[in-house]
């Protein structure tokens, strides 16, 4: 199947696809503030730049179901086009994601991760 935008549309959409301060980020964190605990968000120190990082040594992640390869999600499924690039980029995030886990978990984190389907 050919896709149906240009190569500058379709640069421009994934363009405006963010990576921080998403919907499902801000959620979770009025939920821990609602809560009355305290964060910092992406943190640069630690490995996989944490959306939340709480004083209690706790890292919690919030990953994007198509981005992060989330097979439980029901509507998860390959874009139709350009199939090898995409297998490719999501198999490497969730080896990403994994790698990322055992080095917080080793240096002494809790590791916390929540789909956004979950949300």
């Amino acid at each position: 199947m050919v896709d149906i935008m240009t190569q500058e549309q379709r640069s421009r959409c994934m363009a405006a696809i963010r990576s921080r301060d998403t919907k499902p980020d801000m959620v979770v964190r009025r939920f821990l503030l609602l809560k009355g605990l305290r964060y910092r968000v992406n943190n640069h120190k630690l490995p996989g730049l944490p959306g939340v990082v709480k004083k209690y040594k706790t890292v919690i992640f919030i990953d994007g179901c198509f981005w992060h390869g989330h097979d439980g999600y029901k509507y998860y499924r390959l874009p139709k086009t350009n199939v090898d690039f995409w297998r490719h980029k999501i198999t490497m995030n969730v080896a990403r994601n994994y790698s990322n886990n055992v080095d917080l978990k080793l240096a002494g984190w809790l590791v916390i991760r929540i789909w956004e389907c979950e949300i």
